[in-house]
């Protein structure tokens, strides 16, 4: 009999997804499975309570959630034994759908009670992992931004790109990987092992989560009219055609912000400030075990 955990984020998306592990049990016959089920309530909750869980020695944890609480989970589960397991009921879902795990509850359950699994890549930023992306450039600030909107949807994602367009500065950045040296001034600096942030939308669209790289996307300062195409060809998937920003594949990357002492940043769609001017991105290669198709 498997044992599986699940970790479900209540306000996740909408907060109408009514994801109860009464529903669950429809999915998971007690003849077969055992389930056990917690609930996060608050930012950081999902990292207790699979550490809580991890002590229980289940099967499977599974993250019913966003990006976010995905990533919560996840960080717990670096090189262990325990696959991880997703059920998408976020707004974004950018690393469910890389993954290929439906939105659809019966078909992502039908995922996890098959038990086919691949390993991917994990990002890790000092000492906070990521499984889709992560950045301090504008993406930062439209975060912090669309955390304040009631409602995470993409109407909420755009006024936020809108607001952060006109706001966000530049940042006089100092960048070492591929043995070279950049000096700029950043406006986007995003960094990805995922082929897609969420709502369908990349700045990466040939991203591969088990391929032992990171995609680096660097954009340095633009004007009006530049970032109003850069917005155009993010919303239509088409950033490859937008000729001011540069691309690299990297194992690790070093960044200095010399003129900051603390960094906003974004790390898998969730914001965080950071307390340094610096920070030391590397990828651990085959880190995490995923259910998946």
């Amino acid at each position: 009999m498997k044992y599986i955990h699940f970790i479900i984020n209540p306000i996740s998306g909408d907060g109408k997804h009514n994801l109860t592990k009464t529903v669950l049990k429809k999915y998971f016959s007690d003849k077969e499975f055992k389930i056990e089920v917690d609930y996060s309530n608050y930012k950081k909750h999902a990292v207790i309570l699979t550490k809580s869980a991890i002590t229980k020695n289940p099967d499977y944890i599974v993250a019913c959630g966003g990006d976010g609480t995905i990533s919560e989970v996840a960080s717990s589960l670096i090189n262990a034994k325990i696959k991880l397991g997703i059920i998408p009921v976020g707004s974004g879902n950018g690393l469910a759908s890389n993954l290929n795990i439906p939105k659809e509850l019966e078909q992502a359950s039908e995922i996890i009670r098959n038990g086919k699994t691949k390993f991917i890549d994990v990002g890790k930023a000092n000492d906070l992992y990521f499984f889709s992306n992560m950045g301090i450039g504008i993406d930062a600030l439209i975060i912090k931004k669309y955390d304040n909107y009631n409602q995470r949807t993409l109407t909420s994602y755009i006024r936020a790109s809108i607001a952060s367009s006109i706001q966000f500065k530049p940042m006089k950045t100092i960048l070492s990987f591929n043995n070279q040296i950049i000096n700029t001034n950043s406006f986007l600096l995003f960094i990805s092992n995922s082929n897609e942030m969420g709502y369908g939308m990349s700045l990466t669209p040939k991203a591969i989560l088990n391929d032992g790289l990171l995609d680096l996307v660097l954009v340095s300062e633009l004007n009006f009219f530049d970032k109003l195409t850069l917005g155009t060809r993010v919303l239509s998937n088409k950033i490859e055609k937008f000729k001011k920003a540069q691309n690299a594949l990297i194992e690790k990357i070093s960044i200095e912000i010399p003129d900051k002492i603390s960094l906003d940043a974004q790390i898998d769609g969730e914001y965080y400030n950071l307390k340094t001017n610096k920070i030391q991105v590397i990828i651990i290669k085959n880190g995490l075990e995923v259910l998946t198709n």
